[in-house]
């Protein structure tokens, strides 16, 4: 940003320098399956997560409810959740995708030394309901777009994140005992990445490339 700090209601004025490096943090947005197992910088994840929560949400509900997994049990407990489910996923596929399914790497949740169970609560009482009488899956859009700032936010400071989503959602919320109008969208890894690479993993082991978004781009 151009011009040096800016104030609240100051209209800020993004420099072309800016938005190159944001353009390269985009890029560099991975899901991370290898993590180092040295901890976080003391107060680093608050600041991460005090970010995050500066997201839209609809209505300014705010429906994301995060908690932090520390205990070794219940992390446990959550891993032999992944493990089983994974397998169950393995035996869906055919012989050689499921051989190359297996040697995936699909989560780090042995090694990452974050754990955050992110849920979103299905009628907060926040935002008195508006914008969400048609489309309630909003209050579940918001807090994934909660999780996306959290993403770029870990990225800029050098923090890999990993999102497994080869569990059983109710599986989950008895573990960590949450709200029954908690509904569990994302359970993230956070931790300083093992290696680094621009291009997605499942495009590395030739399992699906990315497809160009003229593909995906209709008009009408």
């Amino acid at each position: 940003m151009s011009g040096g700090s800016v104030g609240e209601d100051e209209k800020p004025d993004f420099s072309e320098r800016f938005r190159q490096d944001f353009e390269t943090l985009l890029k560099w947005r991975r899901d991370v399956r290898r993590f180092r197992t040295d901890p976080l910088p003391t107060g680093l994840l608050d600041h991460l997560l005090h970010l995050a929560d500066l997201a839209p949400s609809v209505g300014n509900s705010q429906p994301w409810r995060i908690v932090i997994v520390e205990s070794p049990d219940k992390r446990s407990e959550v891993t032999a959740c992944f493990e089983a489910e994974n397998e169950t996923a393995a035996n869906t596929y055919d012989d050689n995708k499921a051989a190359l399914y297996r040697q995936l790497k699909l989560s780090g949740l042995k090694e990452a030394p974050v754990h955050l169970a992110v849920f979103s609560d299905e009628d907060p009482a926040q935002g008195h309901g508006l914008g969400r009488m048609t489309m309630p899956e909003t209050l579940a859009y918001s807090t994934v777009s909660m999780i996306h700032t959290f993403w770029l936010a870990a990225r800029a400071e050098g923090v890999g994140v990993g999102w497994v989503s080869i569990l059983d959602p109710a599986a989950v919320s008895e573990i960590l005992q949450v709200d029954e109008s908690w509904r569990l969208v994302a359970y993230l890894c956070v931790g300083f990445p093992e290696e680094e690479h621009i291009d997605p993993e499942l495009e590395r082991v030739r399992w699906q490339s990315r497809s160009p978004l003229e593909t995906r781009l209709f008009r009408r």
